[in-house]
């Protein structure tokens, strides 16, 4: 395991424009994906990126905005010496933007993060010596908290490793994961089913765990997620991962996965001690997260459970 050192705090500051950028050593057989609507934001990210102690054999843009100011960004880290590519997709779907920058991925092994996530240092170092320890696992780790909107963070220091699924959740992280080709051939890619849309991580580690694949969850694997959203935009956010989730739980009990159901009942009254508890606390973002999966999680099951959408290969079982 790789010592954990110090990192500045990740904040959004830093622009990515020619002399700005100096070149960094290039490790060959890993990838990073970043999906993105071409916010702003963006630029943070590969600034981060771009600041790491070293570079991806190949950085993969997936848009699906509008993003005029992506190719310029993408094209000063090229005269660098990074490698690039700026996918533009008609999709929406966080999903589907990390699906088709998979599919360009030709290295052993890559990187997931998103665009209004900034790595520390030494990420993709960490990443790729997790991933060498362990090629036939996925590796996850730390999401720390980069601005003041920030809510979901995992703070742990302890490494851990997950081989079932787990009736709370299964430890992976979806703006700070990696794996390995080989690992997608037997899982398959992220399901696109908009039923889904905000639980397309949760879904896919499932299936994961359940097809053998292990998960590591490695410390000093750290990225800082930007909290951009305000108190109107997160309480909005909240109810669509309760909908998604209640979407991802209703695919499998239509399949009679009886411990998806058992999660699903208690992910109900969980949510309810944290509507009672932020009521009671005065935690007003507490309240909303319950309130929003007390009331979100049915209707996400009952129209997961239709599926009268057909399903595609990818995330056939």
């Amino acid at each position: 395991m790789n010592e954990i050192h110090p990192q500045p705090s990740r904040q959004a500051a830093g622009s990515i424009k020619a002399g700005a950028v100096e070149a960094r050593p290039i490790l060959a057989d890993i990838s990073i994906v970043i999906p993105t609507l071409g916010r702003d934001i963006l630029e943070q990210s590969l600034y981060w990126i771009a600041s790491g102690s070293a570079w991806p054999a190949c950085l993969i843009v997936v848009n699906q905005g509008p993003g005029d100011a992506i190719d310029g960004w993408l094209q000063v880290l090229q005269a660098q010496g990074m490698h690039t590519k700026h996918i533009r997709s008609k999709q929406r779907g966080r999903s589907a933007g990390v699906n088709r920058g998979i599919e360009q991925v030709d290295t052993a092994y890559f990187a997931v993060t998103d665009d209004d996530c900034f790595v520390d240092s030494d990420w993709l170092s960490n990443m790729r010596s997790s991933l060498a320890s362990h090629p036939d696992a996925v590796v996850t780790g730390r999401v720390g908290a980069a601005g003041e909107g920030t809510k979901f963070v995992v703070t742990s220091m302890q490494p851990a490793l997950y081989r079932k699924p787990r009736l709370k959740f299964d430890a992976m992280s979806g703006g700070n994961m990696g794996t390995s080709l080989s690992v997608v051939r037997q899982v398959g890619l992220f399901d696109e089913d908009p039923r889904l849309s905000t639980a397309e991580d949760a879904e896919w580690s499932y299936r994961a765990l359940r097809k053998g694949i292990s998960i590591v969850y490695a410390p000093e694997v750290c990225v800082h997620h930007y909290g951009w959203r305000d108190d109107a935009a997160r309480a909005g956010q909240y109810r669509s991962y309760a909908r998604s989730h209640g979407g991802f739980y209703g695919k499998y009990i239509r399949k009679g996965d009886l411990f998806i159901l058992l999660r699903a009942l208690l992910h109900h009254i969980r949510a309810l001690r944290w509507w009672l508890r932020g009521k009671a606390a005065g935690d007003a973002d507490l309240t909303l997260q319950g309130c929003a999966y007390f009331f979100g999680l049915l209707p996400g099951i009952i129209a997961g459970f239709r599926g009268n959408r057909k399903q595609q290969e990818n995330t056939t079982q």
